[in-house]
């Protein structure tokens, strides 16, 4: 086995260890990751002209917004919102393959722009489990009087 190959199945082995032990916000925060990586990596095969790879990672970028983000949101409990990221997912994977058909650099930043401000906004509503998990046992009669309101599920097919 050469380096670069034990390389690849010890960074394999961490990704499928993550993906096990995450919750279903942070699965969605990878997604969100893993997209921008592809977008990456299809802009520095544009630079080396390497077509192939550009291929290659334009479409895991369209299959993580596609099978990964689009396909696991609830759009029966997230109502308008739901809705909206749809169409949005579906822009941007339009937007994507423009990209891939004309190298183009612009449209991947739009995408990638797009995914950072949703990671960005999907982040900073993460429930804080620390802090959840110190109220829970220091206080739980507290929180059975005053249960904190969840926001409604747009991700929930997972």
């Amino acid at each position: 086995m050469n380096a670069t190959a034990g390389v690849n199945a010890y960074a394999k082995i961490g990704l499928e260890s993550n993906v096990i032990a995450a919750d279903p916000h942070k699965l969605i925060s990878m997604l969100y990751q893993g997209a921008l990586l592809a977008i990456a990596n299809a802009k520095n095969a544009i630079l080396r002209k390497d077509i192939p790879t550009k291929g290659s990672s334009i479409s895991n970028a369209i299959m993580i917004i596609d099978d990964g983000l689009k396909a696991s949101l609830n759009k029966d409990v997230g109502g308008e919102l739901a809705l909206n990221l749809d169409a949005l997912y579906g822009y941007m994977t339009q937007r994507l393959l423009t990209a891939n058909l004309k190298s183009d650099m612009e449209a991947l930043d739009e995408v990638a722009r797009l995914l950072n401000e949703l990671k960005g906004a999907w982040d900073s509503i993460r429930p804080n489990a620390a802090n959840a998990n110190t109220a829970s046992s220091a206080a739980p009669a507290a929180q059975a009087v005053a249960p904190k309101k969840q926001p409604a599920l747009v991700y929930g097919r997972m």
